[in-house]
């Protein structure tokens, strides 16, 4: 770690003038932000905020124009390695092995972290059970709907036993009582000691879930803190909206008054 961190324990995150451009659009902005260990983080912002690609450089999927990242006080970009094996990571977006079955795929990732077979064995067999997976276990990844490609995908990244938990939209297109399972596991994994930080559109459930949040629009850093000191009075919705602007009007269609 530099400087920017001499007291106190390292944050599971630190995150220093993170910046990434593509053309002349930049992406993110020189974002600078702490996630504490042990915390339910919230990464909100409208589409196209920056939120995938300050996620992506975050876990050493995009390698930053500008800043630096540290997971638990070691540097991505210099400890690549070790960083990436405290991290369990879904990334919204990412291909998977989709020719494997479910079983495979879990087991092939527990593989590729260096776990012994008995122990990937065990491991896979708990989380296809947790995940409601069993029954699919043996079908190809390619043929599974897309809350269960969330599921599956959701296993690989838990497998290894990851510090921290890095998820981008790991609740789109699940269905209900997977969404309560999946947040059951979190909240458990958060209690005994991991980090979760979590990327979503649903305000509520930010707020239900998290401890602390972060509001990113057009590649800046809006609020962070605690849900309480980011909502201020407010819920978090209307804080959000506060914040990011652009509220439309329903002024203009009257045509679509029926009485």
């Amino acid at each position: 770690m530099t400087s920017a961190h001499t007291a106190g324990p390292a944050p599971a995150i630190a995150i220093r003038g993170l910046g990434k451009r593509f053309g002349e659009k930049a992406a993110v902005n020189g974002i600078s932000l702490d996630v504490p260990a042990g915390s339910f983080y919230g990464l909100v912002g409208p589409n196209g905020a920056g939120k995938t690609t300050a996620l992506s450089m975050a876990t050493g999927m995009l390698r930053p124009d500008a800043g630096q990242v540290w997971i638990h006080g070691r540097d991505v970009w210099k400890d690549t390695l070790g960083a990436k094996s405290l991290l369990g990571v879904l990334a919204d977006g990412v291909r998977l092995f989709d020719r494997l079955t479910g079983r495979q795929l879990v087991t092939y990732a527990g593989l590729l972290r260096g776990m012994d077979t008995a122990t990937v064995q065990e491991r896979t067999d708990d989380l296809l059970r947790v995940l409601d997976l069993e029954d699919a276990a043996s079908k190809l990844v390619v043929d599974y709907s897309a809350g269960m490609t969330k599921k599956i995908a959701l296993a690989t990244a838990l497998i290894h036993s990851p510090r921290v938990l890095v998820l981008d939209e790991p609740f789109e297109a699940v269905d209900p009582v997977s969404a309560a399972n999946i947040r059951d596991i979190l909240t458990d994994y958060v209690g005994h000691g991991g980090t979760v930080v979590v990327s979503s559109h649903v305000m509520d459930l930010v707020q239900r879930m998290c401890t602390h949040v972060a509001v990113i629009a057009q590649g800046n850093l809006l609020a962070s803190g605690t849900v309480e000191e980011v909502r201020a009075g407010s819920s978090l919705e209307d804080r959000f909206v506060e914040l990011v602007g652009g509220r439309g009007t329903s002024q203009g269609l009257s045509w679509l008054h029926t009485s």
